[in-house]
């Protein structure tokens, strides 16, 4: 997923620079909602990695 929001933010960045601003901006809206959809989804698996280790060692 964050393969594909840096994909977006570059296709952005191309767009904008040609001047064709409503292509930019819509890619670099999914970029973001791509970015902060992977973050929340680290955090998750993060949070659960931590527990399920806490579980094995038994602390």
């Amino acid at each position: 997923m964050l393969k594909w929001a840096l994909i977006f933010a570059l296709v952005a960045l191309v767009a904008g620079a040609l001047g064709f601003g409503g292509v930019a901006g819509a890619a670099a809206g999914v970029a973001k909602i791509l970015f902060f959809l992977f973050l929340v989804g680290f955090l998750v698996f993060l949070v659960l990695g931590v527990m399920a280790g806490r579980k094995l060692t038994g602390r």
